[in-house]
């Protein structure tokens, strides 16, 4: 069964602008930050390149061109670039929009603001997505509280595998951050599976500069 990284891209940057302006820095966009010799979206990139996957696609929106500017000619032979119109959409439709521009059965669906979670993570949860009894109706996802199987989907997101057709049918007409939708798809009887990070660095999001600082220690 085929998989497909989709890497969501596409934010409005909002917590991140405040907190430079607090403390008088360059604006710039948190997925262009320098991190470990690349940048934050560059890291997660090779990171999603390196797992067991068939391609990659990145969905942009919001600051596309300064994004696109600092990275686009060292990927564009590895990634397809999917640009969000109109941009000012809610998470679940930027994955909507990079899910329709894959055939594959299969996605793993990454945020770019997640540059430490490793292709081991990545590619455990595509092994049991694809060894579960129904992979069809299951999500492989990175653990919040417990591991193993879920008896909620409270306070999940990204990185997980999900079957895309399926996927794409709770994605659809919505517009809106992606737990509510986890839950229902919870609610109707989907297998979660909690994934152990390799190290706590894995479970944090760069929303904040103090995240970033956090990471970068």
């Amino acid at each position: 069964m085929s998989v497909s990284t989709i890497i969501t891209a596409a934010g409005r940057n909002s917590r991140m602008r405040k907190d430079q302006i607090s403390r008088n820095i360059k604006l710039t966009n948190k997925l262009i930050l320098p991190f470990k010799n690349k940048t934050v979206i560059e890291t997660t990139i090779d990171n999603a390149l390196s797992a067991n996957s068939d391609e990659c696609i990145v969905v942009l929106g919001h600051y596309s061109s300064e994004i696109k500017e600092a990275i686009y000619d060292n990927y564009k032979h590895d990634v397809k670039f999917v640009e969000n119109n109109p941009v000012d959409v809610g998470l679940s439709t930027s994955l909507y929009n990079g899910l329709s521009n894959i055939t594959s059965d299969f996605a793993l669906c990454i945020t770019a603001d997640q540059p430490t979670v490793s292709s081991e993570t990545f590619n455990k949860m595509i092994e049991i997505s694809q060894n579960s009894d129904n992979p069809y109706k299951t999500i492989a996802i990175l653990r919040r509280r417990k591991t193993g199987l879920l008896d909620t989907a409270e306070g999940l997101g990204m990185p997980f595998v999900a079957p895309r057709k399926n996927l794409m049918n709770y994605l659809e007409n919505e517009d809106d951050n992606l737990n509510p939708i986890l839950r229902k798809i919870f609610d109707d009887g989907y297998t979660f599976y909690g994934i152990k990070e390799k190290n706590e660095k894995e479970l944090l999001n760069i929303n904040h500069y103090e995240d970033y600082l956090k990471l970068l220690d």
